[in-house]
């Protein structure tokens, strides 16, 4: 065993504990599928949001992780629950009335409300895998459509018409009385409608593999449970995927933990062998509510990658994910700096360090170096005090802090300013309201500004800093009111950098004239 295997064995990075979790299932032997199957799955009763691309993405790091420690092959899919009937129109998409009389059909019968696409849901499996090959993922999509109509799924359908007495006895323990009455695992797609349909099953044939039922005028049909005729309840349909496609591996959300033992007494009476799962907390907007499809409340993808990068995307969806995450834009800078930190670090660490830093992860062993010579935080509060519109503006006081750094050499770096022009500009500088200083702040004001005049120790940051602390120093207790009155005085914000830093990066001259513009009331407005 390699050294790297070894300290990987022994880690208790999540992604290993998870993915040793799975290889204990093929310790006597491998399986005869010749893989490893590691499953996310996909409603795209909505455009996809943040949630589901975590899912991958987590996925993705505990196989990764598995390939770390072992050599059998292995395989993602991302599955659509295609097929299943749109029981509301989102909220967040063009067309309401248009697709309003299409209540109950499969999402891939649907018409596309973006009149790009064959349907609905043919536009939103586009959207999650354009989200997906953003990021690199190797993963093979299934369309439940196309895996049902195919016949895929027959075999297990029929083996569910043989079981069905046995699914349906672990499904009404679950249900309320009134639904026990016209529950069915089986959910007919009407043949003239094309809608899915909720209605109680008369009679199940498992010789003939077929079912008859009423549809909503009171006739009677029969359909084959094969072909795409039927699909199965999305409880029964889980278990019933696990098994069909021999699934070792699935995460989900928390909403799905209580049902957990359904899907996997499921999966077993329809032959098949239980996964291992993964039950993940929930994605929260900035006021504490689930991120949904169908309300699009939250930040998109596309959001996050107009003010950041992949990969700071990446790391936030590492970190404790037994832990809910509220998704709004202020956790994007941190995220950013963060990333970048962990970088750094990886540099130095030992191979048991390596292994636990998210940036293994992110990068599946392959991490780069990063070329960030200035936080972001820091581009922001320059982006801030130049009051910039374009990336080109920072360029100029990076390189003058940096001479080495150029926008070709330092493509991350180059980035970086782009995004935090835009973030400023879209997220800062609406929200910026300056204050004048008290009479104790502006004499310790007019302090750093003496010594700034008199200044000769070049762009030395921590010196810089140094300063800032004496005129501090014996003016406030506790010391950070002098901060926060910095912050709110010259950056218009409550919170920033540190200032030494701040003014290495953005000159003595320009933090002389910053002051100058404070003291004299130029900053305040309104």
């Amino acid at each position: 065993m390699s050294t790297t295997r070894d300290a990987a064995m022994q880690s208790k990075a999540w992604p290993f504990e998870e993915a040793r979790r799975v290889l204990k299932r093929y310790q006597n032997k491998p399986p005869e599928k010749g893989f490893v199957l590691f499953e996310t799955g996909y409603g795209p009763s909505g455009l996809p949001h943040i949630g589901t691309f975590g899912e991958v993405l987590r996925t993705t790091m505990i196989k990764r992780a598995f390939e770390e420690i072992s050599d059998i092959p292995t395989k993602l899919i991302c599955f659509s629950d295609d097929l299943d009937g749109m029981r509301k129109v989102p909220g967040n998409v063009p067309q309401q009335d248009m697709l309003a009389e299409h209540m109950h059909k499969p999402l891939t019968s649907v018409p596309d409300p973006f009149g790009e696409f064959e349907s609905f849901g043919h536009y939103n499996n586009a959207m999650l895998r354009r989200f997906l090959d953003t990021f690199g993922f190797e993963y093979e999509f299934y369309s439940a459509r196309e895996f049902y109509r195919a016949g895929h799924f027959d075999e297990i359908l029929l083996r569910a018409a043989e079981r069905y007495d046995q699914i349906m006895e672990v499904m009404l323990k679950s249900l309320r009385e009134e639904r026990r009455q016209t529950y069915s695992i089986f959910l007919p797609i009407h043949p003239e409608t094309g809608r899915v349909m909720y209605v109680p099953i008369k009679h199940v044939d498992a010789e003939a593999g077929t079912v008859t039922f009423d549809d909503e005028d009171g006739t009677e049909m029969t359909l084959p449970v094969t072909g795409g005729n039927v699909k199965l309840q999305w409880k029964p349909d889980f278990g019933a995927r696990w098994a069909a496609l021999g699934v070792d591996f699935e995460m989900y959300g928390k909403e799905h933990a209580t049902n957990t033992a359904i899907y996997d007494r499921i999966c077993e009476i329809l032959g098949g062998k239980k996964p291992e799962h993964f039950s993940y907390e929930l994605f929260l907007d900035e006021n504490g509510q689930k991120i949904s499809k169908s309300s699009g409340n939250g930040i998109s993808i596309d959001e996050w990658l107009r003010y950041a990068s992949t990969e700071s995307l990446s790391y936030f969806m590492f970190l404790k994910p037994k832990t809910a995450k509220r998704m709004h834009f202020d956790v994007i800078p941190k995220a950013m700096d963060e990333y970048h930190q962990q970088l750094r670090a990886y540099e130095t660490q030992d191979e048991k360090g390596r292994l636990a830093n998210p940036v293994w992860h992110i990068h599946g062993g392959d991490v780069p170096v990063s070329d960030m010579v200035v936080p972001f935080s820091m581009l922001l509060n320059l982006a801030s005090v130049s009051q910039a519109e374009d990336k080109s503006q920072l360029w100029g006081f990076i390189q003058r802090y940096a001479p080495e750094a150029t926008p070709e050499g330092n493509p991350g770096m180059d980035a970086a300013a782009g995004y935090a022009v835009r973030y400023f500009n879209d997220f800062v500088k609406p929200a910026k309201v300056y204050r004048a200083p008290s009479d104790l702040e502006r004499e310790a004001l007019e302090d750093l500004r003496a010594r700034l005049v008199a200044w000769d120790g070049g762009l030395d940051a921590e010196a810089l800093q140094s300063e800032v602390f004496a005129c501090g120093r014996e003016r406030f207790d506790p010391l950070r009111d002098w901060f926060k009155a910095l912050y709110e005085v010259l950056l218009g914000a409550s919170q920033g950098p540190r200032f030494g830093g701040f003014i290495a990066l953005y000159g003595v001259e320009e933090t002389i004239a910053l002051i100058d513009a404070a003291l004299a009331g130029e900053l305040v407005t309104g």
